[in-house]
């Protein structure tokens, strides 16, 4: 199975979540989440952190990250780890490739012309505020 990541940033208050401006195909010029190809066999959370310091200069020592879900393509024998965490102090932000912007997490990520996923980044987003909410 092809196991890929991605990573849901939020900053310090909660107002803000980090996407990717895509710069080649698949979704190229739309919005999506950081990661990546998992490239160690069972060790989700260290890939999710190495993507993560890759993509955007942030380490783990900036970060909690979270196991949230996986989204499984059967018929593409593929699976979506989502990991979710909240910064807690400024970073300076290094992107690898695409360019790296905050955008507020009141924005619709539905919005099919401008985030990539098909609407899973919406998806993703909404239950982890759920989850947030929970947790207060």
């Amino acid at each position: 199975m092809i196991k890929m990541n991605v990573i849901v940033v939020f900053d310090k208050n909660i107002k803000k979540t980090l996407m990717c401006k895509r710069t080649k195909e698949p979704y190229i010029g739309m919005y999506n989440l950081v990661g990546g190809k998992i490239e160690k066999e069972n060790d989700g959370l260290n890939e999710a952190y190495r993507e993560l310091e890759e993509e955007t200069n942030i380490k783990k020592t900036d970060i909690d990250l979270i196991h949230f879900m996986n989204l499984t393509y059967t018929k593409w024998n593929k699976e979506l780890e989502v990991y979710y965490g909240i910064l807690k102090n400024e970073v300076e932000l290094i992107a690898e490739v695409n360019k790296l912007e905050w955008v507020s997490v009141s924005d619709n990520f539905f919005d099919m012309n401008r985030y990539a996923g098909e609407g899973n980044i919406g998806h993703i987003i909404e239950e982890i505020k759920i989850d947030l909410k929970r947790n207060d």
